[in-house]
């Protein structure tokens, strides 16, 4: 049986800009290989920070970063960040938006039957020749899924694809990405500072605080208690010092 990959090891991870305050204070933390973790904090706790420097897009200022035991240095192939908004090229069509991560990565004559397939994968048979201009809000995540998804990557980090999704779609992606990820062996960090879809999508979330951003608790998702794990969450949102909610605290 072929290995998992996609560990990830946060080691002392921090990072303030320059002559600014810190931003995250040595954040550490270990992923498995195909788990489920969701980032869960409000706005302003380094979420989006955090996920740029395991994505090897952002230095941190200390600390290192590993994926299956080698630091991150820079992005790679082998994760994909799929960000806020699906950031594709309007003067290109569907196909040609999915097929630029594989050209990117110089194989460019792999794409026009892996983008056809990778189109029927996220539900949008019939649609490589439509300008992206044209689609729906949840149509065009699809795309930047299906992009995301090009050059088999073992990491999907996923900076809040579905925040500006209405309620019916959200449901619908967020189901698709987690099937995806079962099939493919993915390794998936989902930032969010919505308790449902850190519910949804993982096996574990970890809170962070603010000022500086930091994880102060580890909760696992196990089958029967979400409604109970759903008001834990609430409350460390609510609260962010972690201390008095008898959960464990991260050190």
């Amino acid at each position: 049986m072929t290995k998992l990959q996609g560990a990830i090891r946060l080691a002392e991870v921090g990072h303030r800009y320059p002559s600014g305050p810190m931003i995250l204070d040595r954040l550490t933390l270990r992923i498995r290989a195909g788990e489920r973790i969701a980032l869960l904090g409000r706005s302003g706790c380094g979420k989006s920070t955090l996920l740029q420097i395991i994505g090897g897009l952002l230095k941190p200022s200390f600390g290192a970063v590993e994926i299956d035991g080698a630091v991150v240095t820079r992005a790679s192939s082998r994760w994909n960040l799929m960000f806020q908004k699906p950031l594709l090229l309007p003067w290109l069509s569907v196909s040609q938006n999915v097929a630029l991560a594989l050209r990117f990565n110089g194989r460019g004559k792999e794409a026009p039957a892996r983008v056809a397939r990778l189109l029927d994968t996220v539900g949008l048979h019939g649609y490589g020749a439509r300008a992206v201009t044209e689609l729906s809000g949840g149509q065009q995540q699809r795309v930047a899924l299906a992009r995301s998804l090009a050059t088999d990557p073992q990491i999907l980090l996923l900076d809040e694809p579905y925040a500006s999704l209405d309620p019916v779609t959200r449901a619908t992606l967020r189901a698709e990405v987690k099937s995806l990820a079962a099939e493919r062996g993915l390794t998936l960090l989902l930032v969010t500072h919505d308790v449902d879809d850190a519910l949804h999508l993982a096996e574990r979330v970890i809170v962070m605080a603010p000022n500086p951003g930091r994880f102060v608790a580890d909760v696992a998702l196990t089958h029967g208690r979400h409604d109970e794990a759903r008001a834990q969450l609430l409350e460390f949102l609510e609260d962010f010092s972690g201390e008095r909610r008898g959960v464990p605290i991260l050190q």
